[in-house]
């Protein structure tokens, strides 16, 4: 069965993540104090103090978690809604390949909120050390979850669809 309303749900979803994005991004989304000093830190701070001592690695890892895997989710989702609201013959096989892989990469969106959360409850050493989460953190799930509702409300079947095809099941 064809879920009703599919574009607009997934529209509005993507808007909202969008718009929620920023917050995410701006706000802090952690403070980790050690031995009482300590800043907030947003995603790209984070990113940068781990960079700046010496753990590229994980600064590389935070970097495409964080920032990079969501503005390519926001662009994926952006793509598929572009393809079938526009009705792009050429870009179907490919927008299908996008929304297979917003699916696997759905699974595993979390990571960084779990990250957060595991933290703020493991690393609760009094005057030794302490992590906070931020209210970025909370924007930052939000943008998860709705890029995640956002890739499960779309329907594959409308990029198929032909120009004859119902509008109702737009």
């Amino acid at each position: 069965m064809r879920m009703p309303a599919s574009l607009q749900r997934t529209v509005a979803l993507l808007v909202a993540a969008m718009v929620l994005y920023v917050p995410a991004n701006l706000l802090p989304i952690m403070t980790f104090q050690q031995l009482g000093r300590g800043e907030p830190q947003t995603i790209l701070s984070g990113v940068v103090h781990l960079a700046e001592g010496g753990f590229w690695g994980l600064a590389l890892v935070v970097f495409v978690a964080s920032i990079v895997v969501p503005v390519l989710k926001l662009i994926g989702i952006a793509f598929l809604i572009a393809t079938t609201y526009f009705r792009w013959p050429d870009s179907r096989v490919a927008a299908t390949r996008v929304h297979l892989l917003l699916e696997r990469v759905g699974r595993w969106s979390m990571i960084d909120v779990f990250t957060i959360a595991l933290l703020v409850s493991l690393v609760q050493l009094d005057l030794l050390a302490s992590v906070e989460a931020g209210a970025g953190a909370l924007y930052f799930a939000i943008v998860v979850v709705l890029t995640m509702l956002a890739s499960q409300t779309f329907d594959p079947r409308l990029l198929w669809d032909t120009d004859t095809a119902n509008e109702e099941s737009r």
